[in-house]
């Protein structure tokens, strides 16, 4: 095979590894950008793992997806999961909350999440304020980097009917440097309260 029908023929399996990936993450609750394109490698049977799309291929192919298959359904949902951030962002309105995640970009499935960043310098103020307030929720850790630095911040996992919702905590500091907690290692978008009453009004 020639160099350049070789060059397509990548080409055309990365595109056939998004849209599977992307109707995976639309339709049957797979959240993980890197879960869904390994598992829609595997149901191709593609041999070449070097080859798989990034995450902004992914993306723009759950866009498209959603937009021709779910697209009332999906602006419904997206509206919901909004409202919903927006009342939890002013209930943690002393943290500096800020939307990040699907919810924020536009891409929310019907199983997506609700991920929030509160910031303060002292995390324990948030457990505090949830134990206070007698707010169910489990406590984890998770990674992330800011520069070449690797760090770990506390997150709590609450849930309402509709949705779980997603705390990350970081420092005030966090707000000059986004961190990056994407699986591609971009730097996560994220929107303060009166960005996501905008996207309301807008919608």
């Amino acid at each position: 095979m020639k160099p350049k029908e070789l060059d397509g023929k990548r080409q055309q399996m990365r595109e056939t590894i998004a849209h599977l990936a992307a109707k995976l993450m639309a339709e049957d609750g797979i959240r993980d950008y890197a879960a869904a394109k390994r598992k829609a490698a595997r149901q191709i049977g593609a041999p070449d793992t070097h080859n798989l799309p990034g995450n902004d291929e992914i993306e723009h192919a759950l866009r498209a997806y959603q937009a021709i298959y779910q697209k009332d359904e999906q602006r419904q949902r997206l509206r919901t999961l909004r409202e919903i951030a927006l009342s939890v962002m002013k209930l943690f309105a002393d943290f500096d909350p800020h939307l990040t995640g699907p919810v924020l970009t536009g891409t929310a499935t019907r199983h997506a999440d609700i991920h929030l960043q509160l910031f303060t310098d002292n995390a324990k103020e948030v457990e505090h304020f949830l134990l206070n307030r007698k707010i169910p929720y489990k406590r984890g850790e998770r990674p992330f980097r800011v520069g070449d630095a690797s760090r770990s911040a506390p997150v709590f996992a609450l849930y309402n009917e509709e949705t779980a919702i997603d705390i990350m905590v970081l420092s005030r500091g966090d707000l000059r440097n986004a961190p990056r907690v994407s699986g591609d290692g971009r730097t996560v978008e994220r929107a303060r309260t009166e960005q996501v009453e905008a996207l309301l009004e807008d919608s």
